[in-house]
């Protein structure tokens, strides 16, 4: 049992952490990213080979791999949203046409992976040893997933609630129209917002390659278990996410344990539903 536990939180905070990306992207920039999971799948190929052609640890791909993410999805922002937010006349609008381009967006990340890996599922092997926790044996790699994801969301946080530039995000989410007033620039604020989502985003796909396997297409569940976990735990909540993310990899984990791994995906729907129906704007959504 315990071992399940420990592998569901390993899966949920990986959840959590992309989520937290998904996030940043949706609530602060108010743009809906369907191209967000194969960001995360180009991370786990980068990784790939970064670990399988020059031998470094996914630790070290690390620092190459989100400064990059930041890089390509702040020149994103600028090249396609930045129109759109422009000449949108509402958030609502806003929202509408960012998922129309980031749905072609996603298809053309898509046929690129396509064409240089191939459709195979696709791994390398990383300190795929035992560690004994608790009593029980852990797969070293699910471990320091666990870790790495504990770390990024603990930095995050920090940043959000003890720096500046964290209160000037938080502001532009809870009050955007507000935020002008008090001098501070909405339009940069949302693209560094939706910059560091990438970067949150090709963090997950590194910790996600250390012990999944991985296709060029599977982008897209990634980017409906992490717009699942948003809204369950409310648009815009960083808290929300980590705990929604959590609770998600641990249904997940003890379903495909005890009952059939092939009801993961109803679980997974089955707290959705059961958390709205109580809950209409999520475990720390604002009515508002």
């Amino acid at each position: 049992m315990f071992e399940h536990i420990v592998n569901g939180l390993v899966l949920g905070g990986t959840y959590a952490l992309i989520a937290m990306g998904l996030t940043m992207q949706y609530g602060i920039a108010r743009i809906m990213n369907l191209a967000f999971g194969d960001t995360i799948i180009v991370a786990c190929f980068g990784t790939y080979l970064l670990v399988s052609a020059f031998a470094l640890s996914p630790l070290l791909a690390l620092l190459i791999l989100v400064p990059g993410a930041f890089v390509f999805s702040y020149a994103v922002f600028l090249a396609l949203m930045q129109p759109l937010v422009a000449r949108a006349p509402n958030r609502e609008a806003l929202e509408v046409d960012s998922i129309l381009v980031t749905f072609g967006l996603l298809f053309v990340i898509q046929g690129i992976l396509l064409v240089i890996f191939g459709g195979a599922y696709t791994s390398y092997s990383y300190l795929n040893v035992g560690v004994n926790v608790l009593g029980t044996t852990v797969s070293a790699n699910r471990l320091l997933a666990f870790v790495m994801a504990l770390v990024f969301g603990g930095a995050l946080m920090f940043v959000l609630f003890r720096t500046r530039w964290g209160m000037m995000l938080r502001a532009v989410e809870l009050a955007p129209e507000s935020a002008p007033l008090y001098g501070i620039d909405v339009d940069r604020v949302a693209r560094y917002a939706f910059a560091v989502g990438g970067a949150l985003a090709a963090s997950g796909g590194v910790v996600v390659s250390m012990y999944q396997t991985f296709t060029a297409t599977a982008g897209v569940v990634f980017t409906m278990k992490a717009l699942i976990v948003v809204i369950l735990g409310g648009k815009g909540s960083l808290i929300g996410a980590l705990i929604a993310g959590i609770v998600l990899g641990i249904v997940e984990t003890l379903v495909a344990a005890y009952i059939d791994p092939g009801l993961t995906l109803a679980a997974t729907y089955a707290v959705f539903l059961a958390i709205l129906l109580f809950r209409p704007t999520g475990l720390f959504g604002s009515a508002a």
